[in-house]
């Protein structure tokens, strides 16, 4: 059966991101936060959204748990299904960029080969990749969603950290140890990075 894509033909604006952004007196870029459950993604996702709409920046959240109530609910969290659901927040997340917006993401994301897949949709420059560093034991301390026990008594499979991997970004613009920063410092570190971005 022949692929819809192969019918398909990319319709042209006059409009372009570069317009946007003009508009928004901003650049707009990705800031994907990865790392374990409870590493504090979400915080620190949330505190930089607020830092960022107190300077005037137009921003969009997503996070994992909420996508996965609309966009992605027809997904569970296999290794395909994981691979599957970044696949459509990356697009989603490219579609705010060229909406000139600043798009922030909260996934565990736990494998590279996805979050680079992710990457090769922006320009250089346009994904800032945020590793959200927690050691797996003071994840499982935290455990605010009781997600760890749940993994751990059997109840939850292909859990991150537990029953499925986490390969560990390798060159990512910030690291942020959560084990050991506060998050009004890890947003600080963020905030600086962004507005070298800004200048270029």
């Amino acid at each position: 059966m022949e692929k819809a894509v192969n019918n398909v033909v990319w319709q042209q604006y006059s409009i372009t991101k570069e317009h946007r952004q003009q508009l928004n007196k901003h650049k707009s870029f990705v800031v994907w936060f990865t790392g374990l459950s409870a590493s504090g993604k979400s915080t620190l996702s949330n505190a930089l959204e607020c830092k960022l709409h107190e300077m005037g920046i137009r921003t969009y959240l997503l996070d994992g748990d909420n996508v996965r109530q609309g966009l992605c609910k027809d997904l569970g969290f296999s290794e395909e299904d994981r691979k599957e659901n970044i696949r459509r927040i990356a697009e989603v997340a490219k579609l705010f960029v060229d909406a000139g917006i600043v798009v922030i993401t909260a996934f565990i994301s736990p494998y590279r080969a996805d979050r680079e897949m992710a990457r090769r949709l922006f320009k250089p420059g346009e994904f800032i990749e945020v590793y959200v560093k927690c050691p797996l034991h003071e994840c499982e301390r935290r455990d605010p969603k009781g997600l760890y026990r749940k993994a751990r008594s059997g109840k939850i499979s292909n859990f991150t950290g537990i029953t499925a991997p986490y390969e560990e970004p390798e060159q990512p613009e910030i690291i942020v140890d959560t084990h050991k920063s506060n998050v009004e410092d890890a947003v600080e570190r963020i905030i600086s990075y962004l507005k070298t971005i800004k200048k270029d």
